[in-house]
């Protein structure tokens, strides 16, 4: 009898507490934000995904009465800034903002420490748009065939830049190496910002790069666009031919940005955040903005996005393993690409300091945490530690030359 009545008390108890939680998650959810949110962007600023986060903080801090800034973790293909957010504690003020490189990484690490489809709550697809193969001026190539024969001909000798390792720009690198029959060489930058740059720079000859990141050099002749991967020309280069016209036959890789936040985030803020993000990006502040960078906006619902994940994971799971595309192994090759320096690493120590003043701004009411702000006020980050991080991270963070803590 005695046990019977313990056992019941200690259901009643725990009932109790779970209805505790909820009431306290829903008096959370009501009353939310009640402080600064903060957008992790795992590429570095510059590129297509930090120039969504930025657009989509500016009109989320209007709809949302609250400070909305952009937290950049570059590195290792994406994975440090998602694992950033992953871990975050799912009450709504940590979202992610990140690329389609989120249905990539499964299939190039065999041990990610986190699962995305498990691990985050998907929140609304925001874009879309093709990446577009570019060459650096030098390049006497003015075709895909032509840089194909070129390729074949200088086996192992021409480099191509992207992202980082497991991103969409290195997938649509590699898919072309495969059904082309090229050998290219990777060099993985921390983010389609310095990977465009390297381009420019003459670094790297080519790059399968995204196109609102150089739709600009290319129109202003500094990069000669060959192809766009999709399968369809895109609005923006109506005279550039699809990669698959070019004569790389089934050739398709569409890129897209999308907006999330830990699985467990109440879904009343999942919500709101999806009505102001579909609002956003329909808005008549940022759909120009993104016609005019060659992306076309998206804002579907939570559910809608999670089946586009799933399905996408899978689809490019298959591609993968048809095109023989192995695990990732990516060590920058010696003496290409941007290498640290002196100032480098004072940059570093100073970024630290940064991210303090940023934080003790946030505890203080975000006053410098304006995502258009110049200095600290432009990175929030909470955990520099490297030791946060898992060791597939902390891997990737050493050998893909992410420095996950300065950003």
């Amino acid at each position: 009898m005695n046990t019977a009545r313990l056992r019941l008390h200690g259901a009643h108890t725990v009932a109790m507490a779970l209805a505790a939680l909820v009431a306290l998650i829903a008096q959370s959810a009501h009353g939310w934000p009640l402080r600064p949110v903060r957008i992790v962007v795992p590429q570095s600023p510059g590129g297509s995904t930090d120039m969504m986060a930025r657009l989509l903080a500016a009109r989320l801090t209007e709809g949302l009465g609250q400070t909305v800034v952009i937290d950049n973790r570059p590195g290792a293909g994406s994975l440090i800034g998602t694992e950033v957010a992953v871990r975050a504690n799912p009450d709504g003020y940590t979202t992610l903002v990140v690329s389609s490189s989120i249905t990539i990484n499964p299939s190039l690490h065999a041990k990610l420490a986190f699962n995305p489809l498990r691990d985050l709550a998907p929140i609304t697809q925001l874009s879309a748009f093709p990446n577009v193969l570019v060459v650096h001026p030098a390049v006497p190539a003015k075709t895909v065939q032509e840089l194909a024969t070129l390729a074949r001909a200088k086996p192992g000798q021409i480099n191509y830049g992207s992202a980082g390792a497991g991103t969409g720009t290195h997938l649509s690198a590699e898919l072309f190496k495969s059904l082309a029959a090229v050998d290219i060489q990777h060099v993985a930058y921390k983010g389609g910002g310095p990977s465009v740059g390297a381009l420019l720079a003459g670094e790297v000859q080519l790059s399968f790069a995204t196109l609102p990141s150089v739709l600009l050099h290319i129109r202003s002749g500094k990069l000669r666009a060959l192809g766009v991967t999709t399968t369809r020309r895109s609005f923006a280069l109506p005279d550039v031919p699809t990669i698959a016209e070019g004569g790389i036959a089934g050739y398709e890789h569409v890129q897209w940005t999308g907006f999330l936040a830990p699985t467990g985030t109440p879904a009343p803020i999942i919500a709101r955040l999806n009505t102001e993000a579909v609002r956003a990006v329909h808005s008549a502040e940022v759909k120009p903005v993104l016609a005019n960078e060659g992306a076309e906006p998206v804002g579907n619902s939570p559910q809608a996005f999670a089946a586009i994940l799933k399905s996408e994971t899978e689809r490019i799971a298959r591609v993968i393993r048809q095109a023989g595309i192995g695990a990732v192994c990516a060590r920058q090759p010696r003496g290409v690409g941007p290498q640290p320096t002196g100032g480098d690493r004072r940059k570093r120590a100073g970024s630290l300091a940064d991210r303090a003043m940023v934080e003790s701004a946030l505890r203080r009411g975000g006053e410098h945490a304006s995502p258009t702000a110049r200095g600290p006020g432009r990175r929030l980050g909470i955990d520099v530690s490297e030791r946060a991080l898992s060791p597939t991270a902390r891997w990737s963070s050493r050998h893909l030359g992410a420095e996950a803590s300065t950003r």
